[in-house]
C-alpha cells in the first residue's frame, strides 16, 4: 500500500533537527548544482560510485523554498480540480499529495530530497518511462515507481537507479520515480527511524559550496 505524504502518520513523525548545513552539489551531478543537506550529498556521492561506468546521476532539483512549494501545490491542485469536477477538499488534498507534498512535511523544503535521473557519458538522459515531473494525469500513472506498461529499458533503468540510491540510504516516494530523500519525515516513517533529522531550512547566505 502506498503511503502518501498527506498521511497523518508522516506528520506525526517528530523532527530532531541536526543543524546540518546545506551544500551545493558539484558539477558531476549536473549543471543545476542543487542545494541539499551535507548528509544527503554524501549519500548521493556513494550512489554515484555504485553505478556502472558510463552512467551517472543527474540531480535537477534539491532544496525548494516554502513559497515555491506553495506555488507548485496551487498549480497542481488546479489541474486535479479540472480533472475531477466537484472534488471534495479532503479528496483534493489526498490526490494533490500524490505528486506534491504538503508544506508542513515537504522533504524538498528541508533540503532532504532530490529530483533526479540517470544520464550516459555524454549527458543524455536514459529512458525512465516518463519525464521528471510527469503528473499521474499526464502519464496515466506511469510516473509511479512500480508502474507497469513502461518499456523494458525504462524498467531496467529505474531498477538500476533504485539499487544505487537504496544502497546509499535514500528512500523513494512511490508515486514519483525521480523523487528520493534522506533524513526527512517520510524517510523516517519508511525506515522506522525514531525521528527525522531535517526540518524546514532557509539557505540564507551561509550554504557551503562543494568542491
Amino acid at each position: 500500500m502506498v503511503i502518501l505524504l498527506s498521511d497523518p502518520r508522516v506528520a506525526a513523525v517528530p523532527v530532531r533537527e541536526s543543524g546540518e548545513a546545506l551544500t551545493r552539489l558539484d558539477a558531476s551531478f549536473g549543471p543545476e548544482r542543487a542545494l541539499v543537506r551535507l548528509g544527503l550529498a554524501d549519500r548521493l556521492a556513494a550512489a554515484q560510485l555504485a553505478l556502472p561506468a558510463g552512467v551517472r546521476v543527474r540531480v535537477v532539483e534539491g532544496h525548494r523554498s516554502v513559497a515555491d512549494q506553495r506555488a507548485i501545490i496551487a498549480a497542481y491542485a488546479a489541474e486535479v480540480c479540472a480533472a475531477h469536477p466537484g472534488i471534495s477538499p479532503a479528496d483534493l488534498h489526498r490526490l494533490t499529495s500524490r505528486f506534491v507534498s504538503p508544506v508542513e512535511v515537504a522533504p524538498h523544503v528541508a533540503g532532504a530530497a532530490v529530483d533526479l535521473t540517470l544520464v550516459d557519458a555524454c549527458g543524455h538522459e536514459l529512458d525512465m518511462g516518463t519525464p521528471i515531473d510527469a503528473t499521474p494525469e499526464q502519464s496515466a500513472g506511469a510516473c509511479y515507481s512500480a508502474a507497469t506498461g513502461i518499456s523494458a529499458d525504462a524498467r531496467a533503468n529505474r531498477d538500476l537507479l533504485s539499487r544505487a540510491l537504496t544502497g546509499a540510504g535514500l528512500v523513494n516516494y512511490p508515486t514519483e520515480w525521480w523523487h528520493w530523500s534522506h533524513g526527512d519525515r517520510y524517510w523516517a516513517l519508511a525506515t522506522g527511524a525514531e525521528a527525522a533529522s531535517y526540518g524546514p531550512v532557509d539557505p540564507g547566505v551561509d550554504a557551503e559550496t562543494a568542491a
